[in-house]
């Protein structure tokens, strides 16, 4: 690159880089649609603080990029991996521009590593251990002006499809949990289908002032499908190969712009994902139902939590049923026994959490708080996707 304090997307790797980083340059180098950009590297000695000399790095690397719109996201050594994903548990910051914005995004996702969130998750991935934070590379990219995006689910075993959820704009609320996507599954053979999701808002970006700005979906937008079958088998197969050149199952944030795909993120999948519910299973009279989050069955007392304020009065063994849950959500879940959405699909980042932490888990159930009652007990199946009022 020329830049002694910077790495070139394309020659990252995992010791100096970090996982998010080394993995998007590997698929960068092998061809793939990847937006280009540049990494800080780990080194230790950056702490939270940005130096003058990488202040003026970073200055120069845009300017040879044009001073474009850009994300800044965390690449720690120890996330994306096959045990932890961490999903959504550091800091990412979309929209980004001009030197001094993206250094206060570059020493934001270098703070995040201090957040409780953080704390939590791994006391919780390492069964109590703890773990020392091993450094974090940060990386910064061009920011895909997205009219379609989504997550991917590549096939964990032989056999079994591709999942793919999607949404209007930016990918941010399909990660977040504040939408409900559209859903496809890409068999084996080929043969696709789709559950249309109600995607009331969107997520754009907001170049005027930088950042992005949410939006309400027009009611013809919410009902209509954001991807056609030629599109979705396209995907499918860019996550066969993503997945054949990482040597393992995929999970792969996408987007589309102008026709063309692009390819955010691999990671690969750490826990196993529940099949899809088959609309003509019967079901209680008195079940709700929802997408299958996470595997497992648990009975007890519904906790009603609509925002932070409401955390303290969680108690352990508690099912909460909430709107949504975004990274300042994921300590509940280890207290609670079990979760529900109103919005949300099951390759959002709560989902994957509550997964690698054996939670059951139900997303999608519309107007859950005001179906369910506080206290009232409750049978959760996150692998079926229901919650029966006993």
């Amino acid at each position: 690159m020329g830049d002694a304090m910077l790495t070139a997307l394309a020659d990252a790797t995992h010791t100096n880089c970090g996982g998010k980083a080394a993995t998007l340059g590997l698929l960068l180098r092998e061809g793939l649609p990847v937006p280009d950009g540049f990494v800080v590297p780990h080194g230790g000695e950056h702490g939270v603080r940005v130096t003058r000399p990488l202040r003026a790095a970073v200055a120069r690397e845009l300017a040879r990029l044009g001073d474009p719109v850009v994300a800044v996201r965390s690449s720690a050594l120890n996330e994306d991996t096959a045990d932890a994903s961490a999903a959504g548990q550091y800091e990412s910051v979309i929209g980004a521009r001009g030197s001094a914005g993206v250094c206060e995004a570059i020493a934001a996702c270098w703070s995040s590593a201090n957040a409780a969130r953080v704390n939590d998750y791994w006391s919780r991935a390492t069964a109590g251990a703890g773990a020392s934070f091993p450094g974090m590379g940060v990386l910064v990219q061009r920011v895909i002006g997205a009219e379609i995006s989504g997550v991917m689910f590549t096939p964990q075993r032989p056999g079994e499809p591709t999942r793919i959820e999607a949404a209007w704009g930016l990918g941010l609320g399909v990660v977040g949990g504040t939408i409900t996507p559209d859903t496809y599954e890409v068999a084996a053979v080929g043969s696709i289908r789709c559950t249309v999701g109600s995607k009331r808002t969107r997520i754009d970006l907001a170049p005027e002032h930088g950042g992005v700005v949410e939006s309400a979906v027009a009611a013809e937008q919410q009902k209509a499908r954001t991807l056609d079958d030629a599109t979705t088998a396209i995907l499918a197969e860019l996550g066969r190969r993503i997945a054949e050149i990482q040597g393992g199952p995929q999970d792969v944030e996408w987007a589309v712009a102008d026709g063309v795909i692009w390819v955010l993120q691999a990671r690969p999948i750490t826990a196993s994902l529940p099949a899809l519910r088959v609309s003509a299973s019967p079901f209680p009279a008195r079940a709700l139902t929802g997408t299958p989050g996470s595997h497992g069955k648990v009975m007890g007392a519904a906790r009603l939590v609509r925002g932070p304020s409401d955390f303290k009065a969680v108690r352990p063994g508690e099912i909460v049923i909430c709107p949504y849950t975004d990274p300042a959500w994921t300590p509940l879940f280890t207290i609670a026994a079990g979760v529900v959405t109103e919005t949300g699909g099951a390759l959002s980042h709560a989902a994957i959490v509550a997964r690698e932490y054996g939670i059951p888990a139900v997303l999608g159930v519309a107007d859950a708080l005001n179906r369910i009652e506080n206290g009232h007990r409750i049978a959760l199946d996150g692998t079926a996707g229901t919650i029966t009022l006993l």
